[in-house]
């Protein structure tokens, strides 16, 4: 049995790309990945909250690419963004590293007053399964 999206019919869908639940079947081994930033390689940190946001699920494809995962297997987002005006560049973001998805995750966006350095405006940390 592959992972399954729960979105009941009998509650409001999701008004996004995402599952309002996820079940994952025995034989599943889990990958948890830390809160990616919007840090390019050289060190520098783009003004734009969707170019932050491009870094970040690239550099979540990069960790879970070491675990033999992709976005596909995917159970959960958590995105932490540091104002409501940056909401749809990740979005934006996240959309177009969800496009190829079937089984969207369940997901959460969190407004929050910042992060480690004032110039962070995006954060994402994803669960993922892949077949044990």
């Amino acid at each position: 049995m592959p992972v399954e999206a729960l979105t009941p019919d009998d509650i409001a869908p999701p008004f996004a790309r995402y599952a309002h639940g996820v079940v994952v079947p025995d034989g599943y081994r889990l990958i948890l990945t830390s809160g990616q930033l919007g840090l390019a390689e050289d060190g520098t940190v783009p003004e734009s909250a969707e170019v932050q946001a491009d870094i970040v699920f690239a550099n979540l494809t990069a960790i879970l690419a070491s675990a033999g995962a992709t976005a596909k297997d995917v159970l959960r987002l958590n995105a932490f963004v540091t104002d409501r005006s940056h909401m749809g560049g990740y979005m934006a973001a996240r959309d177009r590293w969800l496009a190829e998805v079937d089984r969207l995750p369940a997901s959460t966006l969190v407004i929050v007053s910042g992060f480690t350095r004032p110039e962070f405006k995006v954060e994402v940390e994803v669960t993922a399964a892949v077949p044990a």
